[in-house]
């Protein structure tokens, strides 16, 4: 395990542990000044595999260890880049770079001199630059051969991702999986040592949507072939199957992520799971006939399941069976329903609908809309962040719909939305928004929309276009596209979404004067995926320009709840509840209409 070293320094980083399969307490068997992550041990041979930064001007480990004690008594946090990217979601990158390290297997001996076995780790991948990245890494069984994800910097500041095989005993590198115009991820070698399987993405254009695929190559390199390449879903996970005959993938579909057996020479996937659920963490036993995985949906946070693998292949989808979970699901404060409906040109459109018990023609709740990140999403799994409960709680129902550009339902429902934000997303949410208006139950007069992310472009798109909505959240949200092409953390795969023009067109911003409908912004300092200079643009021009600008006492409806020590998400605990707190408080002044005594209030510690 990895977890930080016994160390009185504050500044202690991770180690790596054993612990006694008889039970005892774990002690350190190996570490490095900078700490070691990524914990890789080969199945049958037990080489041990981590990944670890090493500073680019270190002639070896003393050396490095030398460099950074020199940085940290200097106080030096300044880094020194010569190429792209720079930031990564919410951390900066550098000035170390991703090492291998590899070492035998776990000590049982302790070496001269010493009072407990160690490891002596190995530098696996001495002077790799920046093709490590974030350090995706596999390790065969037999211990011999390392699957690394590089990257590789192109011109204009592009980068592709290619997969490298490294030799454990020599350190010798040699290409194995790199596509002209793809990307490659989430390799995983099969359990005999013959095949890797992985994710294919076909890069975008401006005007032609990424696409994804399974890619399966032999280990020792050769033709790369892919698997059911006609199936019109992205897988997010692959398992293989004990005996190397196929993989276990689950991908999004129809507001779900069932778990699907795709057998090396079959056509199309079949699928395995029929809950109203999503699949993760897949694993399978040695016989081949039970599938373990963690299943979430709207109903239940995640909890492990088993799955019947020997049944689902013989005789179809099968439901699968809880496990004894650490607690119990959650009581819900209401009901969920599936709704859809058909857009101006005849799309489907579908959405789960959170609505509270109390729902009914007598007592019409009043709805949220909620739009979903990505855009390459689906809104199909539990969510502590963005979880519809707490305000089904508060009487609210919560609409979550899956407009173009979400996965799950086809290539084409994707390439509907691409480079074309403010168009076919817009719409689906519009036309599926009318359906629910629209129901006995729902109280159309008494409307909000919500996202994050994406869902925070479209909620700023929503407020320049439309004035339906009594109030809009805004939360990470992107707002001047020219603005934020060349400054989020991976710009180059923003350059291959859309044209200059496209972006224009696209942008929020151009329609800052329609909005009359108050927002809260809501925006992380620490969010390098749309950096902060998207929320106090969108701010300033709302108290500048929009139709309810600051009056001359300088009062606006308009809320910006600003976190300087948060990122793209809100994680800390104390920030969650702020965030849920203020967020209710604005909604039930402006969605509800109550003010006074007994409404909800923003909290007084940020007053």
């Amino acid at each position: 395990a990895v977890r930080p070293a016994e160390s009185d320094d504050d500044d202690a980083h991770p180690a790596l542990h054993l612990l006694p399969r008889d039970g005892g307490e774990a002690r350190t068997i190996a570490s490095r000044t900078a700490g070691v992550s990524g914990l890789r041990v080969a199945r049958e041979a037990g080489t041990v595999l981590v990944t670890s930064e090493v500073l680019p001007g270190a002639r070896d480990e003393a050396d490095d260890e030398k460099l950074r004690k020199e940085r940290k008594d200097l106080k030096l946090g300044a880094i020194l880049h010569t190429g792209y990217p720079v930031r990564y979601w919410d951390h900066d990158l550098g000035p170390g770079d991703t090492h291998v390290f590899v070492a035998a297997a776990a000590p049982t001996t302790a070496p001269a001199g010493t009072a407990e076995p160690t490891l002596t780790l190995r530098d696996l991948t001495p002077h790799p630059g920046h093709a490590m990245g974030e350090g995706d890494v596999v390790i065969s069984p037999d211990g011999q051969t390392v699957v690394a994800g590089w990257e590789i910097a192109g011109a204009a500041g592009d980068t592709r991702a290619t997969l490298m095989a490294i030799d454990v005993a020599t350190g010798t590198r040699r290409p194995l999986v790199d596509l002209p115009e793809a990307d490659v991820w989430s390799q995983t070698i099969s359990p005999d040592g013959q095949w890797v399987a992985f994710v294919i993405e076909d890069q975008s254009t401006p005007h032609r949507a990424p696409d994804q695929t399974i890619g399966l190559v032999a280990l020792a390199g050769g033709q790369v072939r892919r698997l059911a390449a006609d199936w019109d879903r992205w897988p997010a996970s692959l398992t293989w199957l004990p005996d190397s005959s196929g993989l276990l993938v689950v991908a999004d579909e129809d507001g779900r992520a069932p778990i699907f057996h795709l057998g090396l020479d079959d056509e199309i996937p079949t699928r395995l799971t029929s809950d109203d659920a999503a699949f993760s963490e897949v694993s399978v036993s040695p016989d081949g006939r039970t599938a373990y995985a963690l299943r979430a949906s709207y109903l239940a946070p995640a909890h492990p399941v088993r799955i019947d693998l020997a049944a689902a292949l013989a005789s179809g989808p099968v439901a699968a069976v809880p496990l004894p979970a650490p607690a119990p699901d959650p009581e819900l404060p209401g009901r969920l329903t599936e709704v859809e409906t058909t857009d101006a040109v005849g799309t489907r459109v579908r959405a789960w609908l959170a609505l509270p018990t109390s729902a009914s023609e007598q007592d019409p709740a009043p709805l949220l809309l909620w739009v979903h990140g990505g855009p390459l999403g689906s809104w199909n799994a539990w969510s502590w962040r963005w979880n519809p409960w707490l305000l089904v709680a508060r009487g609210y129902a919560v609409l979550l719909p899956d407009p173009a550009l979400s996965t799950g339902y086809g290539q084409e429902f994707i390439q509907r939305g691409w480079g074309a934000w403010g168009a076919g997303p817009y719409e689906d949410l519009m036309a599926i928004t009318d359906a629910v208006v629209a129901r006995a139950d729902i109280d159309e007069t008494r409307t909000g929309a919500m996202g994050g992310s994406f869902g925070g472009y479209m909620a700023n798109w929503i407020a320049g276009h439309t004035d339906r909505f009594r109030a809009i959240v805004t939360h990470a949200s992107l707002w001047a596209l020219d603005q934020f092409g060349p400054t989020t953390d991976a710009a180059f795969y923003w350059q291959r979404e859309m044209t200059e023009q496209m972006a224009l067109e696209n942008s929020p911003h151009r329609f800052v004067e329609q909005i009359a409908t108050p927002m809260l912004v809501v925006h992380g300092d620490k969010d390098y995926r749309v950096p902060i200079g998207e929320g106090l643009r969108l701010w300033y021009e709302l108290l500048s320009r929009s139709q309810l600008a600051a009056d001359s006492e300088g009062r606006t409806p308009h809320r910006f709840l600003y976190f300087p020590d948060e990122n793209h998400w809100v994680l800390s605990p104390q920030h969650a509840r702020i965030w849920y707190q203020v967020v209710e408080a604005f909604l039930a002044e402006h969605v509800l209409g109550l003010a006074g005594e007994g409404a909800p209030r923003y909290p007084r510690t940020l007053a």
